[in-house]
């Protein structure tokens, strides 16, 4: 679900209808007690109704456990304003599919999304200078999880995800996390070598139009379906990236146009 910023910027904060979703316009309200888990605004049974949570502009941190257990949430579109996301916020959202953090995001704190078993993909801003541990630790589906070089990453970011599984390192499942910094490492550079630059081009944080088409043109459409060593290809990491405003039949009808000797 992508909602455009000058949609939803005109809504008041509160819980409503919104293109057919039972919708959170949340305005950084504290909803949850931290210290006993008592939830103050609304109970059980309507946080268990909200399917999207839109993050309004104005909003620099969502606090801890604000969200957690927000079982029926599928997607959470968080405005520019957001710097941090604390401890625990969305911890055991299961059905959380989507998320398009703030392009000004700073910090994700200690297992912030945790179990939340329907994600597949996150895509981390430029911004970003640190994840806490255990962020998205068990979120089963998790298999596309793109990072800047310069973040500092916790142990057991992916721990016990499908990223993690299809990993070369086969106790990180199993509670051994001695080796985090070299897992780490890998989170940032298992697409670092010229075999996979269209996925590192699709998966970047703004993939731009001029990059991608010059390594389509250079290696030909079929880099597009090629799957790297998790078994993705090139295509779906810019289909799943939030931040992609280029399309790959923008890119397919201007290389075939380029083959065919037109004017572009």
């Amino acid at each position: 679900m992508r909602v455009q910023t000058e949609e939803w910027r005109r809504f008041i904060p509160g819980v409503r209808m919104y293109k057919g979703k039972k919708t959170l316009f949340y305005n950084g309200e504290i909803l949850v007690d931290a210290e006993n888990g008592e939830w103050l605004i609304y109970d059980k049974e309507e946080r268990q109704k909200w399917e999207v949570i839109i993050v309004l502009p104005g909003v620099e941190v969502i606090p801890q456990y604000t969200f957690g257990s927000c079982i029926n949430v599928e997607a959470v579109i968080m405005s520019d304003a957001v710097r941090r996301v604390e401890l625990r916020t969305f911890i055991n959202c299961k059905s959380l599919k989507f998320v398009k953090v703030s392009r000004n995001l700073e910090y994700i704190g200690e297992a912030a999304f945790f179990h939340c078993l329907s994600l597949h993909s996150i895509f981390i801003p430029s911004s970003c200078r640190e994840i806490y541990e255990y962020a998205f630790s068990s979120c089963d589906k998790l298999f596309v999880f793109r990072v800047p070089q310069h973040t500092t990453l916790g142990e057991g970011i992916i721990s016990c995800t499908a990223l993690s599984q299809a990993s070369p390192f086969a106790t990180y499942d199993d509670g051994d996390y001695d080796n985090d910094e070299e897992v780490n490492e890998w989170i940032k550079n298992h697409h670092a070598d010229n075999e996979f630059s269209l996925h590192r081009a699709c998966s970047s944080f703004n993939p731009l139009d001029e990059i991608v088409f010059d390594i389509v043109k250079r290696e030909g459409l079929k880099a597009f379906k090629k799957t790297d060593r998790n078994g993705v290809t090139a295509s779906e990491y810019l289909y799943q990236n939030p931040f992609a405003e280029i399309k790959e039949q923008t890119i397919i009808n201007r290389y075939i146009l380029d083959m065919m000797g037109e004017v572009i």
